[in-house]
């Protein structure tokens, strides 16, 4: 199968229905989820927390959406941001989309000063953009295996990362 052309760009205000489709589409099959993905960025949209959302664009049409908010570190280290939720329509999945969003968005966060990033994933998934994880550093409730950091700057922080409260929306 031959890869798609996208362009990646920030959100704009009337891209917030298209991303919410995305979303539910992306995360509809996955019985990992509890499929609150999609009301989680309307909270942090309206919290005015995301700090980084980017969409994949085709033809004109959003196919592909990564999200970055701050996140809270116990030992007190500034600039650090989540990254989550990512999704890509199902029918562009496998093409290159999520692998150019996993790229750009950090890209895009260093340039913004972030010091590092940290997601839940599947250990599978996030190695191979630099994503390890980081004894000493945890997110309370998921395990160890699940919770990966990159570091733009120095060391990676210990303690507990708290991600804004948005992520418990759940309708």
């Amino acid at each position: 199968m031959g890869y798609v052309v996208v362009a990646i760009r920030e959100e704009v205000d009337a891209d917030a229905g298209a991303i919410t489709d995305v979303t539910v589409a992306a995360f509809r099959p996955l019985e990992i989820s509890g499929h609150t993905e999609q009301f989680i960025i309307t909270a942090l949209r309206a919290a005015k927390a995301l700090a980084l959302s980017l969409v994949a664009e085709s033809d004109g049409h959003v196919v592909g959406h990564i999200a970055f908010s701050p996140v809270a570190l116990s030992d007190g280290t500034p600039g650090w941001y989540g990254l989550g939720p990512i999704s890509v329509m199902p029918e562009y999945q496998r093409q290159g989309i999520g692998k150019a969003l996993m790229r750009e968005g950090p890209s895009r966060l260093k340039k913004m000063h972030a010091r590092g990033c940290c997601l839940v994933g599947h250990p599978d998934d996030y190695r191979k953009f630099g994503f390890r994880n980081a004894p000493g550093l945890v997110l309370e409730g998921v395990p160890q295996e699940f919770f990966f950091a990159l570091s733009f700057s120095g060391p990676i922080p210990q303690g507990t990362v708290t991600f804004h409260d948005a992520f418990k929306a759940n309708g």
